[in-house]
């Protein structure tokens, strides 16, 4: 039987998202012959009832676009008043048979409330470039952010080899240092601070003049979220609609320290929202493309409350409830081996 249904993006903009839309109109009306509504500006769609429709002409040709053409956002709805009851009397206004969220912690956090609350039909597909959701083994766009990282590093050696420099680069990555461990292996940084382990500048320090004596440059990458031992750095204390205090500012001050400490001339980069810009991978188009059909697959299944989720190889389904709550950390054994790039472990001696 043909249903109504609805998707929605929130949160950060991520590359992957177009292909996701793309997929779940194609399998939705191909498939299935449903009609398909986009609530556009994330959760502020459904509160305030913005809508458009998708028809298979108006996602043909979006497959290697970046970004969402639904438009984005972060708003709450458990944070406007009335805005949960509000989602679900758009749903019916609109004869919604099942809604699909594509978005992290956050938005996927709304939908749970929701599912829970008012047993609202929504399937989650998970996005975060971050690749810090739980219960599933990558998100898409994380792949285009280490890509975009990994070119900036390229980039940077030059630079940084040409004129005998230290060069720090800041990624994002809040709470979690997928980005930066990933993006600094790749590109060959020397020297990797995570928001997991709290780092001793001194001790940063050292390695970097080890590896200037090395090589007369040296790279760090930095995640946003990285911490001092003394703490955090806040750029300012004002919070979003989910409770989250913007970071910003690490990499400026770890290569103040740095050059304090050294005496090497240091200079830092912020490459902030380019690592979410421009056209997705080749990977992250396929795993969108491969969680927006198996999205409106489990509506059909009737398997609602469900997310989408890698395993392997293999894309198969959790309870929306698996996948937050708790952000997926870096496995820390993955960055333990990268140590042997920073020069800080104990060396043996020279054989005379």
């Amino acid at each position: 039987m043909s249903k109504r249904l609805a998707i929605l993006t929130g949160g950060g903009d991520c590359p992957g998202l177009n292909n996701v839309i793309r997929a779940v109109v194609f399998q939705a009306v191909k498939k299935y012959g449903d009609e398909v509504i986009a609530f556009e500006y994330g959760w502020k769609g459904p509160i305030q009832n913005i809508t458009r429709s998708l028809t298979l002409k108006d996602v043909d040709h979006i497959f290697n676009e970046g970004g969402t053409i639904i438009k984005s956002s972060r708003t709450n709805p458990y944070k406007v008043e009335g805005g949960p009851q509000k989602v679900m009397d758009t749903l019916k206004a609109n004869k919604i048979d099942a809604l699909i969220a594509v978005g992290g912690e956050d938005t996927c956090g709304v939908a749970d409330k929701l599912v829970n609350d008012f047993k609202a039909p929504i399937v989650c597909v998970p996005k975060t470039i971050d690749n810090d959701l739980n219960a599933t083994d990558q998100t898409f766009g994380f792949d285009t952010s280490i890509s975009i990282v990994c070119d900036a590093l390229d980039r940077l050696h030059t630079t940084a080899k040409s004129h005998d420099r230290v060069l720090v680069l800041e990624v994002m990555g809040r709470h979690a240092g997928w980005i930066a461990t990933m993006g600094g292996m790749a590109g060959a940084a020397d020297y990797i601070l995570i928001p997991e382990e709290p780092f001793d500048i001194k001790k940063v320090a050292e390695a970097i003049k080890i590896r200037k004596k090395e090589a007369g440059y040296a790279i760090i990458v930095v995640a946003e979220g990285a911490k001092f031992a003394e703490g955090e750095v806040l750029k300012d204390q004002e919070l979003d609609a989910f409770g989250h205090v913007k970071l910003g500012g690490i990499g400026d001050r770890v290569a103040k320290n740095i050059e304090e400490l050294t005496g090497f001339e240091t200079r830092s980069t912020t490459l902030g929202h380019i690592q979410r810009g421009g056209s997705p991978t080749a990977y992250d188009r396929v795993l969108g493309t491969r969680y927006g059909l198996a999205a409106v697959d489990l509506i059909h299944n009737n398997k609602l409350g469900r997310m989408v989720s890698l395993q392997g190889i293999k894309i198969t389904d959790v309870a929306i409830r698996e996948a937050v709550g708790t952000l997926k950390t870096v496995e820390m054994t993955i960055y333990d081996q990268t140590r042997v790039f920073f020069g800080d472990e104990v060396r043996p001696k020279a054989k005379a």
